[in-house]
C-alpha cells in the first residue's frame, strides 16, 4: 500500500482534531460553577450570568439557585422576582437547600409570587431539615410569631438553637431574647447575655443594643454604665435608632472620666475585632 505524504497525514489529523473540538466546544465554553464563583468575586456579573444560565439550562441545581439569586438581587441583570422564583423553584425541587430557603423567603415576603406564609414554612422546613442555618432561623421566627404555623415558643427556641449553634448571628440574638424573656425556655439572664455577646461580636446591631441594655440594668451581669455606653455606641454606629437613644440616656448620667474610659474600651474592642470586649 502506498503511503500518504506526511503533510497530508498531518492535515487529516488536524481536521479530525478540529472536528472533535467543534463538537466539544459548546461544553467547554459553558464553564463551571468555580468559574461563576470567580467571576462573582471580581464583580464580573455578566460572565457569571452567562455561565450560570448555561449550567442552569442543563439542570444544575446549584447554578439554578445562583441564577435565581442574581435575578432576585439584580446583579448583572435587571431585577426580576418572577424570574428569580422560576429558578429557585427548579433548584428547590431538586433538593437544593439554599434555593428552598430563598423560595420560602420569596413566599414570606410576597416577592414575585402572592404572599403565602404556609408555603414559606413548607420550604423553610425542607431546608432547615437539611441543616440550612438561615432556614432554621427563619422557621424559628415563623413559630415565634405564629406566622404560617400555630405560635409555639418552644418550637421557635428549638430552631433558633440549631441555627445559633452554626454561628448565625440573628439566631443567636433571638435565642438570647428567648432566654431574657423566658419564652419557650426557663428565663435565664446569664444565658441571654452569653448569646447576645456572641452575636454582638459579629456586628449584629440588635444584639449590641440588647447587650448594652443588660449592662445598663445589671441583668445577667454586674451593672456597668461604661460597657453599656460602649455597646449602645456600637449599635448606634450600625444605624440602630434605639442605640442612639439609649446611648444618649446613659451618657447623660456618666462623668467625663467614665465616658473617656468607655471610648477607650470601645477602641480596644474594635482593634481586637470585638473579641474579649468584656
Amino acid at each position: 500500500m502506498k503511503r500518504l505524504p506526511l503533510a497530508v497525514v498531518t492535515a487529516l489529523l488536524l481536521s479530525v482534531a478540529a472536528a472533535w473540538l467543534l463538537l466539544r466546544g459548546s461544553e467547554w465554553q459553558v464553564g463551571s460553577l468555580q468559574d461563576a464563583g470567580a467571576a462573582d468575586q471580581r464583580g464580573d456579573y455578566a460572565t457569571e450570568l452567562r455561565v450560570l444560565r448555561r449550567l442552569a439550562a442543563q439542570g444544575d441545581a446549584h447554578a439554578q439557585a445562583g441564577l435565581g439569586f442574581l435575578y432576585e438581587q439584580g446583579r448583572g441583570v435587571a431585577r426580576d422576582h418572577a424570574e428569580a422564583i422560576k429558578w429557585f423553584r427548579l433548584a428547590a425541587a431538586q433538593g437544593d437547600a439554599p434555593a428552598q430557603t430563598d423560595l420560602g423567603f420569596m413566599y414570606a415576603n410576597g416577592q414575585g409570587v402572592a404572599r403565602d406564609d404556609a408555603e414559606a414554612v413548607k420550604w423553610y422546613r425542607l431546608a432547615a431539615a437539611q441543616g440550612d442555618a438561615y432556614a432554621q432561623h427563619n422557621l424559628g421566627s415563623m413559630y415565634a410569631n405564629g406566622t404560617g404555623v400555630p405560635q409555639d415558643d418552644a418550637e421557635a427556641v428549638k430552631w433558633f438553637r440549631l441555627a445559633a449553634a452554626q454561628g448565625d448571628a440573628h439566631a443567636q440574638t433571638d435565642l438570647g431574647g428567648s432566654y431574657a424573656q423566658g419564652r419557650g425556655v426557663a428565663q435565664d439572664d446569664v444565658e441571654a447575655v452569653g448569646w447576645f455577646r456572641l452575636a454582638a461580636a459579629k456586628g449584629d446591631a440588635l444584639a449590641q443594643l440588647k447587650l448594652g441594655f443588660m449592662y445598663a440594668t445589671g441583668r445577667g451581669v454586674a451593672q456597668d454604665s461604661v460597657r453599656a455606653y460602649m455597646w449602645f455606641k456600637f449599635a448606634a454606629a450600625s444605624g440602630d435608632a434605639n442605640g442612639v437613644k439609649n446611648y444618649d440616656l446613659v451618657a447623660a448620667k456618666m462623668t467625663q472620666q467614665q465616658i473617656a474610659e468607655a471610648q477607650e474600651l470601645a477602641l480596644e474592642c474594635q482593634q481586637r475585632n470585638f473579641r474579649n470586649c468584656d
